[in-house]
């Protein structure tokens, strides 16, 4: 049984942030970098499921999954007690100059996951941006290609590499060029109509070649496609039907490689193991971390046997795959498959149309999207403008956490919700039920 499982959540029994919270806070303020985006004052002390409890013993439901990693939830029993099996036995050894078993084990397993037509190889990393990192290399070697093509709205990673194939916010490149060369990007159909049409007549891929390849990326020198298959950070944006259908075929043509990037729509999220199964398209790399291993840190490209064809010391990594890592990830899969992603989907639609709710109630409701347990929900004026209002998304985020419920932001003005695949049919009526209570209570009190 998990820690909070019979207690009613949220319980806030102190002001928030309480007063060890705040020394924390001070001591956070003298010793740690300024660059990390804290967004509002919690300190974490332990958690369990999709609830989370702070250092004065606050509760609080969280919808944020640790932003998607938590995927089977916290501290699960099942993947605590592979950690601490395998810590006891081997925490490190390197797989990149010896063998261990957990990570052979979990490469098979992720490499059975996919497609039974090509057989394809695994490389660990410790993280999603360096699965990005890895996956450009790989297609930069395979192709002998240079350039690649990625999306406005794109979010892959802060690590160079990473950095320069995203293209979602100014604040992330802002005093880091000289970036890397030879990556160019172009629109990602947010709302495009035509997109939704037969794949072949997709507005937004053929502007790639009707714009890219004609004036600025000859396409026999571009090695890849970084996509998405739903954006992430950039407002969870799901593409419409005809899109990724089309990039596939696009790259066919050409000879150019398909990267998925599925560090946060990956491990059952959408309510599949992979987003790309709901268009059933497939990758030539595929890119994952976040919820692999359910909080421990670890990521991986899943690639087609024939393109990870670089050698020997081309590319490694000393603690991607570490077997204490690999052994959570195995636990992850375990628990995603016996109902997790089924739940996930579930409740999913369920959390759609608490949110559909909300809109019918406030004006200042926009659009809500979203696969499985990953929703977006936008808010806007409330003057007839629909103009997105990113001031309020930030004072809805703020007075939910006073309210015990964990949200975050993403895209110009939405709330993101990407809770852990356990969360229960009641906790999501209580998020629902909270967040309408935020609503109605700054709609009272902030001046329209």
């Amino acid at each position: 049984m998990w820690l909070f499982d019979e207690v009613s959540v949220p319980r806030l029994q102190t002001p928030l942030p309480g007063p060890r919270a705040q020394a924390l806070l001070a001591r956070d303020e003298k010793y740690m970098s300024p660059s990390y985006t804290r967004i509002y004052p919690l300190v974490v002390a332990r958690g369990s499921g999709a609830v989370i409890e702070d250092v004065d013993g606050n509760l609080f439901l969280d919808c944020t999954a640790g932003i998607a990693v938590t995927a089977t939830g916290h501290c699960h029993p099942h993947v605590v007690a592979a950690i601490q099996d395998q810590a006891a036995r081997l925490v490190h050894m390197s797989g990149t100059d010896f063998y261990y078993q957990p990570q052979i084990d979990l490469a098979q397993r992720l490499c059975e996951l996919g497609s039974k037509k090509l057989p394809r190889r695994v490389f660990f990393t410790n993280s999603g941006a360096e699965a990005l990192e890895a996956a450009l290399k790989l297609a930069r070697w395979h192709t002998g290609r240079s350039r690649a093509i990625a999306f406005f709205g794109a979010f892959h990673g802060r690590t160079y590499g990473a950095m320069s194939l995203s293209g979602s916010k100014l604040v992330h490149r802002r005093g880091f060029s000289p970036l890397v060369p030879d990556i160019h990007h172009t629109a990602y159909p947010r709302g495009c109509t035509t997109c939704a049409l037969p794949h072949a007549t997709c507005v937004c891929v053929q502007q790639i070649e009707e714009t890219l390849f004609k004036r600025v990326a000859p396409p026999e020198e571009v090695a890849a496609i970084f996509v998405e298959p739903i954006q992430g950070e950039g407002g969870y944006h799901v593409p419409p039907a005809g899109f990724l259908q089309a990039l596939r075929e696009l790259c066919d043509r050409y000879h150019i490689l398909l990267v998925l990037d599925e560090v946060q729509t990956g491990m059952g999220r959408t309510g599949k193991m992979f987003a790309c199964e709901h268009w059933e398209v497939e990758a030539d790399i595929l890119c994952l971390a976040k919820g692999i291993a359910s909080g421990m840190p670890l990521g991986a490209i899943i690639a087609r046997d024939d393109v990870m064809d670089w050698p020997p010391g081309s590319h490694a990594s000393t603690f991607g795959g570490n077997p204490v890592s690999c052994r959570a990830a195995l636990a992850t899969l375990d628990l995603l498959e016996a109902g997790y992603m089924v739940n996930a989907a579930e409740r999913g639609v369920q959390l759609k149309e608490g949110l559909l709710r909300l809109k019918q109630r406030f004006p200042v409701v926009g659009d809500v999207r979203g696969l499985g347990l990953m929703v977006a929900m936008d808010l806007i004026r409330d003057d007839g403008s629909h103009q997105f209002d990113p001031v309020l998304r930030d004072q809805v985020v703020e007075a939910a956490f006073h309210r015990g419920l964990l949200l975050l932001g993403c895209g110009e003005a939405a709330l993101r919700f990407c809770p852990p695949l356990c969360i229960t049919e009641a906790q999501i009526e209580t998020a629902v039920t909270i967040l309408g209570h935020v609503l109605a209570h700054l709609r009272t009190t902030v001046p329209q």
